[in-house]
């Protein structure tokens, strides 16, 4: 997010001096995808090439290769229509988080289908894990169990009053879940967590090995290969109740990872996944963290500020959970 420099001639929504925050998916708004609400799939920015979705901030050539919003200036495609224009009150902390983890969030809650008198499960309380938690709160959601294996993690979830499961002290989180709503499994499950999950060291290995190949070898060791650890979704899948919802927001890479489809099918179970459709959420959301009281806590919920300078000491503490870190802001 930031303030805005110049627009294009075809922009007529903002001027220089306005302050915005710009979603990390790239959208038209106009074409058939973009009416529907499913922004993550514009066939505007649809990388065709890579016969992949919508364009994203940041990433590689998979997603169109668009610089990222970690910098002190940024060319923002489709301006018309993406960046989101900002009130002057709060500082830019309230609403920075509208970029990418509080939809991403707010998307996996709703996605698993719960609401007032319903158990919710997210497994992993990072940043997204967090805003999820918070979410489903703000959701009416009766009854919220977070799992993790950072002591940081796991005490920020329970000040707001989340059961937590410590993934290190229990044999089976997926039985210790169904033991705690009477045998039968939440009634949703978040899976916050992704490729990147722990349990699964021989997996970590080859992730990391296809990470160092050269470019077109590594995309097609990533496109091949069952190579994502499916730690937590396996979880998810066994944890969740019969005729339940699986909720995927963390993200998988592999193209021939292997699912235990016997049990999806078996338990009936919905599963939800895909890129945040980030404007989809942005009205509500925007009203939200406008009110003076903060409900999701977003003005506090960085543990470290750093300059952009030091943004690679940053995600190597991040990676590494290090120093109690659990969200870094950057600021150019």
């Amino acid at each position: 997010m930031g303030i805005v420099e110049e627009v294009g001639e075809q922009v007529t929504n903002l001027k220089p001096g306005d302050r915005v925050v710009v979603p990390f998916t790239i959208g038209c708004g106009e074409c058939w995808m973009c009416d529907r609400g499913l922004y993550a799939q514009c066939e505007t920015t649809q990388v065709k090439s890579m016969d992949k979705g919508a364009m994203l901030f940041g990433f590689s050539s998979l997603y169109g290769s668009v610089p990222g919003g970690q910098a002190e200036m940024v060319r923002v495609p489709h301006a018309d229509f993406g960046p989101v224009k900002l009130p002057e009150t709060y500082s830019d902390e309230r609403f920075l988080y509208l970029s990418d983890i509080l939809p991403t969030a707010w998307q996996g809650v709703k996605w698993a289908n719960v609401g007032p008198g319903d158990t919710l499960a997210v497994i992993g309380l990072g940043p997204v894990g967090q805003m999820a938690v918070r979410s489903a709160k703000q959701m009416g959601v009766e009854r919220i169990i977070g799992v993790d294996l950072v002591d940081e993690r796991l005490e920020l979830a329970t000040s707001w009053g989340v059961e937590t499961v410590d993934r290190r002290t229990v044999k089976d989180v997926a039985e210790t879940l169904r033991e705690m709503t009477d045998g039968r499994g939440p009634d949703g499950v978040v899976d916050a967590v992704g490729m990147e999950a722990h349990g699964n060291p021989v997996s970590e290995k080859i992730i990391a090995g296809a990470a160092r190949l050269p470019k077109a070898l590594g995309r097609a060791a990533i496109g091949n290969v069952g190579i994502d650890r499916l730690e937590v979704l396996h979880t998810a899948i066994n944890a969740v109740r019969r005729g339940g919802t699986v909720s995927l927001s963390g993200v998988y890479g592999g193209m021939a990872d292997p699912m235990p489809m016997m049990t999806m099918f078996d338990k009936g179970i919905t599963m939800r996944m895909g890129q945040c459709h980030v404007k989809q959420w942005t009205d509500d959301l925007l009203s939200i963290v406008s009110e003076p009281d903060d409900t999701l806590g977003l003005d506090h919920f960085a543990t470290h500020r750093v300059s952009l300078e030091d943004a690679a000491e940053a995600y190597k503490m991040f990676q590494e959970k290090s120093d109690g870190c659990i969200k870094v802001v950057l600021k150019p």
